[in-house]
């Protein structure tokens, strides 16, 4: 008669006790080393599994710890320039404090902002008038935009480095009395990829949205 690896799996399921009535099995037992194919008991073998498990949390929890240690980093940037935003006695310094955070905290070599608003005699290239259809972009946008592509008007913002930029993230700004976007751009195609979080651009805009809209 021979017996099956399932009705082995199942003798066991059903006899939890087997292995502690026959002690000795565990050292006469033999299996293939899972690395080096050498034979070793089955104590050995739930040793090493045992200590892959651990290898695998431990790798999981260093994984969290970094994450954390990141998300606290970003955190503090975001409080630093909500601060610089929140300070500043005018439109023009709400701007500087803004572009110098994100340069100086962020290290995101380009950025800039478009507002959109009927108020007049507003003589700077953050209310330069912008086209319907970047518009309807910001209007469409529920979360920001990240990837390799931008609209030619979007680069043109930049300048001469436009032509040298491979990633951007557009991020809307909605805060009542203005609409906008903020854009940041890099030369480095992976800074801002389709599939990264969101989270903290969309903050990053609000906070933006709320700092500029107190002067316009």
């Amino acid at each position: 008669m021979n017996i099956t690896p399932e009705q082995i799996d199942e003798f066991l399921k059903l006899n939890p006790d087997f292995f502690q009535n026959h002690v000795e099995l565990l050292a006469d037992i033999k299996v293939p080393h899972p690395h080096s194919g050498q034979t070793i008991s089955l104590g050995e073998r739930q040793v090493l599994l045992l200590r892959e498990k651990a290898g695998n949390l431990e790798a999981k929890l260093r994984e969290f710890i970094q994450f954390a240690e990141e998300n606290d980093s970003i955190g503090d940037k975001l409080h630093k320039l909500s601060l610089g935003l929140m300070r500043a006695r005018s439109l023009e310094a709400a701007l500087q404090s803004l572009y110098l955070s994100l340069s100086d905290s962020f290290a995101v070599p380009h950025a800039t902002v478009r507002i959109w608003t009927e108020e007049e005699g507003l003589d700077i290239p953050e209310f330069t008038r912008v086209s319907p259809d970047i518009r309807v972009l910001a209007a469409g946008l529920s979360q920001p935009q990240c990837g390799p592509d931008a609209p030619d008007e979007v680069r043109a913002w930049f300048g001469e480095s436009g032509a040298h930029l491979r990633s951007f993230a557009i991020t809307p700004l909605n805060d009542g009395r203005a609409e906008g976007v903020l854009v940041l751009a890099s030369e480095d195609p992976k800074r801002f990829f389709p599939e990264m979080g969101t989270l903290y651009l969309s903050w990053l805009g609000q906070l933006t949205g709320a700092g500029i809209s107190r002067f316009v």
